[in-house]
């Protein structure tokens, strides 16, 4: 990649680079159309791999030739584009590029994330349906993508980052899936990539390298090409000097001792000792328990429970430190015999759950999933309450930023939304003893008075927001509807959002002072409240749809949501209505 993205790459340099590659023994050259500087430079490095090859003396049968669409370069940019219009477009171009009637290995470079899989991969099914390409890749996947494109196409390799310093695809199950179905792993930044000075610092790479007179990288490709045929580390090469190295790491045979070493240090141990040997019986005595969920799903209240009934629990927000030193932490609790132990984090990823579950394995406990399904919207009611529960009032941004460092119940609006895009569904072959999926309860309400929710501007009528107490008016049959309302014990709250506090085109006392002229109109009892908060990501919990300001105000009134209506004529209003449980009904027919 690195001889075509360069700032400062020359061409001939590239093309002695990929000689002395393929001098070296390199069976395997990986590009990609986008390998380029910019969206006018498409092609670049596979145009670099035709004249090497063109001027090689070697047999370039022996030679597979990679490269990759579905991603484009807009002024430099990445963007994913995984439509079949461009998938298309972008194997012509690639075959012109290369020299070729038919690319070795074509590979969907990334999942787009507004492109579904299955429609990418069809895409790619239909190019070697058409002997555009022969085999079929993905790259930078997880194992349920791959799984969803088997169904569509054989699928001859997958390309992930592996190396000594990054475990993800070990522990995510994609290595272990790829050599149990027998697809190719290609491994690239197998020396680390930008890290890779922290490989020759490595006190065991460095060890068995002055066993077999090489160098610390050297051996951290023969260690990933000792796992065997399945996989194909790519080193990315920029220098001939490197390329050459080639020869030397192909050269160097660990023994079983260099392996052990390399395996514990590196977690080898996952793909090189069966998971049968590794696993203890699903009837073993104890269990740990995950329980796993998004911020807010009642991870808390379960393993509360279970902790009860004898489970010790270990959780992150109370321990501290990170979700690997949690996994250390619970094999001193194991080795403790203690073998009874509860985990309630988010651990929304197959390669978090792994730590737990290797873990145990070790010490011969099974392992049991709790899956906490809850939504979005429930989840961000449960964490507000929270928050709500442990300072009585809805915390601002910087309440968050600084209250959240100590307290994990202070977390940013889009923890939820982070969660789901990490999330890799928890399954049984993960080696779970058992996966039991639970729903959202929602508890039950303790207040009893019933409450009218509005909009400020929606309220007075106004097409532009109301910044000045002299903007604010209310029609005479509102005014009386409302007190219709409120004589019949209707609390009412309203809701002002005001973004042009945050671009200084008012302040909140100018706000307060329209909150006042609303009372001097309507002459009744009101609950008022303003997001401030410009629009954007959501930095804060006030701004609808999100129900920040309206369930602090119930907590404070003793209010049952859904004996509630909200008033509403914007969509924020009528999603808010749907989180809270309340009756919704539109402004013009509340009014008339």
């Amino acid at each position: 990649m690195r001889l075509s993205t360069a700032a400062d790459r020359d061409d001939e340099r590239g093309v002695a680079v990929i000689l002395a590659a393929l001098d070296a023994g390199a069976t395997l050259l990986d590009s990609a159309d986008a390998y380029a500087h910019d969206d006018r430079d498409v092609g670049h490095n596979e145009r670099l791999i035709a004249r090497a090859l063109a001027s090689w003396g070697g047999d370039r049968a022996q030679i597979t030739v990679a490269t990759k669409g579905g991603m484009r370069r807009p002024k430099g940019a990445w963007v994913s584009d995984g439509l079949a219009k461009h998938l298309r477009e972008a194997c012509d171009l690639s075959r012109r590029a290369l020299g070729v009637d038919t690319i070795d290995l074509y590979q969907l470079h990334a999942v787009d994330p507004k492109t579904s899989i299955e429609t990418s991969v069809r895409a790619l099914a239909k190019l070697q349906e058409e002997d555009k390409v022969r085999e079929v890749g993905l790259c930078n996947v997880t194992v349920s993508d791959i799984r969803a494109a088997q169904s569509i196409v054989a699928i001859a390799s997958v390309q992930v980052s592996l190396s000594p310093l990054d475990d993800e695809n070990l522990r995510n199950g994609v290595a272990e899936y790829c050599r149990d179905n027998g697809i190719l792993l290609i491994a690239y930044r197998p020396l680390g990539g930008v890290n890779v000075k922290r490989i020759a610092r490595d006190a065991v790479l460095s060890k068995v390298a002055a066993k077999h007179r090489a160098s610390a990288e050297e051996v951290a490709l023969a260690w990933l090409i000792s796992f065997g045929n399945g996989i194909m580390p790519i080193p990315g090469a920029t220098r001939v000097e490197t390329a050459s190295s080639l020869t030397r790491a192909l050269e160097v045979e660990l023994d079983e001792e260099d392996r052990h070493a390399l395996d514990a240090q590196f977690s080898g141990r996952l793909l090189r000792v069966p998971r049968a040997q590794r696993r203890p019986r699903d009837d073993a005595d104890g269990e740990v328990v995950i329980v796993m969920g998004m911020p807010g799903a009642g991870k808390s209240t379960l393993a509360r429970e279970l902790e009860a009934n004898g489970h010790q629990r270990l959780n992150r927000d109370a321990i501290g430190g990170s979700l690997a030193k949690l996994a250390l932490r619970l094999s001193d609790v194991l080795a403790a015999d203690n073998r009874r132990v509860v985990l309630d984090n988010t651990y929304p990823t197959r390669k978090s759950r792994s730590e737990v579950i290797e873990t145990a394995w070790e010490h011969g406990v099974p392992v049991r999933c709790v899956w906490l399904t809850t939504d979005v919207a429930n989840a961000q009611v449960n964490s507000i309450h929270r928050m709500l529960d442990a300072h009585g009032s809805l915390p601002t941004p910087e309440d968050i930023r600084q209250r959240g460092k100590q307290d994990t119940r202070y977390l940013s609006p889009d923890a939820q939304f982070r969660y789901e895009r990490m999330l890799e569904p928890p399954t049984l072959d993960e080696g779970f003893v058992s996966v039991d999926v639970r729903g959202f309860v929602r508890e039950p309400e303790h207040g009893d008075e019933r409450a009218l929710i509005l909009d400020f501007d929606d309220l007075i009528g106004m097409s532009a927001p109301a910044l000045l107490p002299e903007d604010v008016v209310i029609e005479p049959m509102r005014r009386e509807t409302l007190s219709r309302w409120a004589a019949d014990g209707w609390r009412v709250f309203v809701h002002a959002w005001r973004p042009q506090v945050a671009r200084e085109q008012t302040t909140i006392q100018d706000v307060d002072a329209c909150f006042a002229k609303l009372r001097e109109l309507i002459d009744i009892d009101v609950d008022v409240a303003c997001c401030p908060h410009d629009a954007g990501p959501p930095v804060c919990w006030c701004r609808k749809p999100i129900p920040g300001s309206v369930l602090e105000f119930a907590m404070r009134r003793g209010v049952a949501l859904t004996q509630s209506i909200v008033v509403a004529s914007s969509a924020a209003d009528r999603t808010m209505s749907e989180r809270i449980g309340a009756r919704v009904e539109s402004t013009s027919s509340f009014f008339s």
